[in-house]
């Protein structure tokens, strides 16, 4: 027999394919989608009436002679709740998260849900979960159908990171889209189909799709949901720093914004900056009212509230529930100075360095290429007798410049650490000092003997190596796993050498730089931090100090080389000191040299004043623009000085500007505290979000349940299951055939489950969308309701009896399922309602006989959860008791039905709760109806202790 689909409503309940599924408001005549029970939208089908079998499903209610024990009838609740990938509340994705966000993580989505479409400048500070903020919104508007496809645009050293996060805690698969991956992407290609075309979702390199013939590919093809990742490096200012790059980008994003309907979701943790220009360029990509509003004004406030969140660590630390983030950082400056060969080196290459400097051949360009030089190589030495050599024996960047500002522009980017350097994956290369394109010339030569004397060097005395054995030491002595920054590939490779060496074989050392691809930076990482007999210490240079977190494994941070910029010092110390930090302290240290000529400079004009300001406000501000200016200032005053360098103070050098830098500095602080003050997001009230997450932390189940429910269906399987202090192992040999179907390929014969992140290598971890667990839990809710599957594989059982202390009457637990109809309103004015079928899990008790019920609360429920069985009740006497009480079941269907309108009614109550904002309008195109009668799961009698 066929049916056509005219004759299924949404919702109803059929089988097909010997399953049952629920059918989905997409269906047409002809044509059924469905999906299975319980099951996520990913499992969906779709069913020709006029060539499958498809029936209407009655559930039945559960067999009386099925009985199980109490142990079992508590499974079959955890795996229907643990089953849930997508819930009917207004936070539909979060069911299918394998991440459990904290209370102040979801008010962006709770803003996100009050916007037709979504346009918001996530702005938290470093470390708090910008990540996370902006996965969960796209994990919502996906999972609600609001979305089609999403966007990542990043950095290409974060692209990797990126797809991972939202693979791994998201659920949303995602292409690079890279220099490296294009062509490999293009083979799947069909006709005229663009990458972006092909493929739903995808993270994209900025600076690959910001250049013209691509970005219009882009542009056409783009996705509906875009994140924008460092959005601040897409802003235009009077300053007009970052040039045609920073053009570039904002041109992309400027014109991805102008699609009225397109989601855009901007993340940065430096917004404003004290330049009101660029944030209002920053904003005004969201709204263009924001471009010109009068912020002063309570108008202006209200329209930037609705776009712009932006908290501090003191705003969130207690934010609902205690928040894991460090206590406290506590900075240390470690001093040394050059000794022996070493300081006769630097001497004579500074001597050399002023007097190239001083030079006049060759004009304007060629001084200017001299200076850059002289300054990497001043750099160089302070960091290393490895970085030094190799920067004597290279060829400058900007040796073949040919006017003045060229040689500036290509000696800014090799030598400073500019806060927008397109040269990221290259920003850890030695800059280079050879300017001389003849081999054989004196200077060539000249430079080629202070190299082979630095090479010397690293078999003699480095006092600033022996400074940091010392405090890397004294680290982790104290109980702390330390990442050194490093400049250079050549002094990390140097250091991490020499570490391995002094610390033992009770210490792993593991060194991580650019001339890794970002694949294997992370591998390297996982490899070091495995390893659980020997603590790990991780030596990298910069191309670790943006997107990469060490929290788990780390708690402080060494710079061995000072950053010329502030932002990069925050960003290095940003790696541990965030979010999931689960030390209460984290400890940073700097170590300069107090007669090395440059590390002075930068310690006193940048890094003091950048601490100073971030421990007043609490919060970084980034050093304005004219930094740079500043330090050229400075060094240029010490590179032509008449006097001697070892004459020179720093206090002597560059004492006008430097005050100036201050003063502009002071100014944006004062400005930033000013705007945190009036743009803070006070819309969404922590009771709110209180509500909200109380409801899906209870339909889902807690992190405990998790583990416990883990722990008795394996064993229940009769696999051998054996605790551990983080969780436990388990055999998968022995385990039904189905089950071992479901697991990833290649799973082993000793499963390990563990509970804290990270989780050790070749572990899983125990959340309810990891895929051990989830195909623990689908396995036993189908073998419950499936008769036919033998009584061995089938531990989870419909039905109950047991004896506890815990009722004076005798009581009946039901677990019960509700399908419900949403309709939710769609952004376009024109288009059809969304319609949903959502599934629902509650439980509910009454009191004494069917026909004559006395509900229970919910509170009194719960309390039944807990109970304990105190003694046996045999099958000969459990069986008639059921069949009486499942007998008289029908009694019960007008509650249940009631039940249903209710649960139906709070459902849309909800969902208009969390998208309800002045003036907007939502109450009519919201409406949830119960599908009836809903589906009886489970039966559990529970009765008094029998009296003696």
């Amino acid at each position: 027999m066929t049916v056509t689909a005219e004759r299924f409503e949404p919702g109803t309940l059929v089988r097909a394919r010997g399953r049952e599924w629920v059918v989905l408001p997409e269906s047409e005549p002809g044509l059924l989608v469905l999906r299975p029970l319980g099951g996520s939208d990913d499992e969906r089908a779709a069913v020709l009436t006029d060539l499958e079998v498809v029936e209407e499903a009655t559930f039945a209610y559960p067999d009386p002679t099925d009985a199980g024990n109490a142990s079992r009838a508590g499974l079959l609740r955890t795996a229907l709740r643990i089953g849930f990938r997508s819930t009917g509340g207004p936070f539909r994705s979060l069911g299918g998260l394998a991440v459990e966000p904290r209370p102040y993580q979801l008010v962006p989505l709770l803003m996100a849900l009050r916007q037709d479409t979504v346009r918001l400048l996530i702005a938290d500070d470093v470390g708090i979960g910008k990540t996370v903020e902006s996965g969960l919104i796209a994990a919502e508007l996906l999972a609600q159908g609001d979305a089609d496809g999403l966007a990542v645009l990043c950095s290409p050293a974060l692209a990797e990171q990126w797809q991972r996060e939202l693979a791994e805690k998201f659920g949303i698969a995602a292409e690079l889209v890279l220099p490296g991956t294009v062509r490999r992407l293009e083979r799947d290609l069909v006709g005229a189909q663009s990458v972006f075309d092909r493929y739903r979702h995808v993270v994209v390199s900025t600076d690959y799709i910001k250049r013209p013939e691509l970005r219009d590919q882009f542009l056409r093809g783009a996705p509906d949901l875009v994140i924008v990742d460092e959005a601040h490096s897409a802003v235009l200012d009077e300053s007009n720093r970052g040039g045609r790059s920073r053009m570039l980008r904002h041109e992309l994003v400027r014109r991805l914004a102008a699609r009225a309907d397109r989601h855009l979701i901007l993340v940065t943790a430096t917004p404003h900056s004290g330049k009101d220009a660029g944030f209002r360029n920053l904003v005004g990509l969201l709204d263009p009212r924001l471009e010109t509003v009068d912020l002063d004004h309570a108008e202006g406030r209200e329209l930037l509230a609705r776009h712009f969140v932006q908290r501090r660590r003191v705003d969130i630390r207690r934010f609902l529930e205690d928040t894991p983030f460090p206590e406290d950082r506590e900075s240390t400056e470690r001093p040394y100075r050059l000794t022996g060969d070493y300081r006769s080196l630097f001497d004579d290459v500074v001597t050399y360095a002023r007097q190239t400097v001083r030079d006049p051949i060759g004009g304007q360009v060629r001084q200017r290429v001299r200076y850059w030089s002289a300054l990497a190589l001043l750099r160089a030495m302070a960091s290393s007798p490895q970085a030094a050599a190799a920067t004597l024996r290279t060829r400058a960047a900007n040796a073949d410049a040919t006017d003045a500002d060229e040689a500036d522009a290509l000696g800014r980017a090799a030598v400073l650490d500019l806060p927008d350097d397109e040269t990221q994956e290259s920003v850890d290369l030695v800059p280079g000092a050879d300017t001389d394109a003849d081999s054989g010339s004196p200077e060539r030569r000249k430079l080629l003997a202070f190299a082979r004397r630095a090479e010397a060097l690293a078999a003699k005395g480095d006092s600033k190596l022996d400074l940091l054995v010392k405090e890397v030491k004294a680290l982790l002595g104290d109980g702390f796993n330390p990442v050194v920054f490093c400049r250079y590939i050549d002094t990390a490779e140097y250091v991490a050498e020499r570490l391995t060496a002094a610390l033992g074989r009770n210490f792993a050392v593991g060194c991580v730089t650019g001339a890794l691809p970002p694949e294997e930076r992370t591998d390297r990482i996982r490899e070091l931090t495995a390893d659980l007999k020997r603590r790990p210490v991780l030596v990298a240079t910069d191309c670790l100090s943006e997107g990469v977190n060490l929290q788990d494994a780390f708690q402080a941070v060494v710079h061995y080389d000072l950053a010329w910029n502030p932002t990069r010092h925050e960003q290095r110390e940003g790696r541990v000191d965030r979010f999931g930090q689960r030390a209460p302290k984290v400890r940073a240290v700097m170590i300069y040299g107090t007669d090395n000529r440059i590390d002075e400079i930068v310690l006193k004009v940048l890094l003091r004043k950048h601490e100073q300001i971030r421990r007043a406000l609490g919060v970084s501000v980034p050093v304005p623009d004219r930094s740079d200016d500043v330090l050229q200032t400075i060094a240029q005053e010490l590179l032509i000085a008449p006097d001697a360098p070892e004459q020179l103070t720093i206090e002597g050098l560059g004492t006008e500007s430097r005050e100036e830098l201050h003063r502009e500095w002071e100014s944006a602080a004062q400005k930033e505290k000013e705007s945190r003050t009036k743009y803070a997001q006070r819309g969404i009230q922590p009771a709110e979000v209180a509500a909200e997450l109380a409801e899906i932390r209870a339909s889902l189940g807690s992190p405990d349940e998790v583990a416990e429910f883990a722990r008795a269906g394996f064993a229940a399987l009769g696999a051998d299951v054996v605790g551990k202090p983080d969780g436990f192992d388990t055999s998968t040999g022995g385990l039904p055939l189905p089950l071992r179907d479901a697991f990833p390929a290649g799973y082993p014969a000793t499963l390990a489950l563990r509970r804290e992140l990270p989780t050790p290598a070749r572990a899983a971890h125990l959340d309810r969308t990891d895929p051990y667990v989830a195909a623990l839990a689908r396995h036993l809710l189908e073998s419950a309701l499936d008769p036919t599957v033998p009584a061995d594989q089938r531990p989870a059982r419909r039905a109950g009896v047991m004896r506890t202390s815990a009722v004076s009457k005798r009581t009946t637990l039901l677990l019960v399922r509700f399908r419900l109809h949403l309709t939710l309103p769609t952004r376009a004015v024109d288009a059809e309602p969304r319609r949903l079928v959502a599934e629902e899990a509650r439980l509910l008790a009454f009191r004494g006989a069917p026909t004559a019920a006395e509900w229970l609360p919910d509170e009194e429920v719960a309390t039944l959860l807990a109970a304990s069985p105190t003694g046996n009740v045999l099958p000969e006497a459990a069986t008639p008791l059921l069949e009486r009480v499942i007998g008289k079941l029908d009694e019960v269907v007008p509650h249940l039905d009631g039940t249903a309108d209710r649960l139906a009614d709070a459902l849309r109550s909800s969902h208009i709760r969390v998208r309800e904002a002045a003036g907007q309008r939502v109450r009519r195109q919201i409406t949830v109806a119960a599908q009836k009668p809903a589906d009886v799961l489970g039966v559990y009698v529970y009765l008094p202790e029998a009296t003696s």
